[in-house]
């Protein structure tokens, strides 16, 4: 079983993310659950939405606490809390920071983190400042869970056709931004 484990504000769409990851898996023929766990139900709040998946159905219906993988919508959610708590020996954290804005915290041999500046991508492809489907390009492309062809499809499920090719863009940069640093 694969674990993921996704921190945010509520109102930046940790949500929709997970349900599109969700989704994603299960275009390839997995079993996901995406489910999200919030206290104070108001905008900005920190929030954590999580994604499980398997070849067999998913039972476990806990919070996630050793994720595979981690996405951090909001950075500074990091300055509050330790948002690599319990990330696996060779664990992947897609980080939602420009290079040199934030200081990636101190971490294991094997675990890799990547900081991709997803609000940029989403604003010169939607207009809003809203990266979540750059992040979930540069998931992707960082961890070779999914492939973009799925992902995009997740996307054509949940979105309208105006905002389905700037998502699918935004998701091909935050793709080809992760290939890019990682050769």
């Amino acid at each position: 079983m694969k674990e993921i484990r996704i921190h945010a504000r509520a109102g930046q769409g940790a949500i929709t993310t997970a349900s599109l990851l969700g989704y994603a898996y299960f275009l390839k023929g997995m079993y996901p659950y995406a489910f999200p766990s919030f206290g104070a139900a108001r905008m900005g709040a920190p929030m954590n939405a999580f994604v499980r998946v398997d070849s067999k159905p998913v039972r476990l219906r806990s919070q996630i606490y050793e994720p595979n993988y981690l996405l951090i919508v909001d950075h500074t959610i990091m300055r509050g809390f330790n948002c690599f708590s319990g990330l696996q020996e060779d664990g992947v954290a897609i980080i939602n920071a420009k290079e040199g804005a934030i200081e990636v915290p101190k971490i294991k041999a094997k675990q890799k983190a990547y900081l991709v500046p997803a609000n940029e991508i989403a604003l010169k492809h939607i207009g809003r400042p809203l990266g979540n489907t750059a992040m979930l390009g540069a998931f992707c492309a960082a961890t070779k869970e999914l492939n973009l062809e799925d992902l995009n499809a997740a996307i054509k499920h949940r979105f309208d056709l105006k905002l389905q090719e700037v998502n699918i863009k935004a998701a091909k940069e935050g793709f080809d931004y992760v290939r890019s640093i990682s050769m």
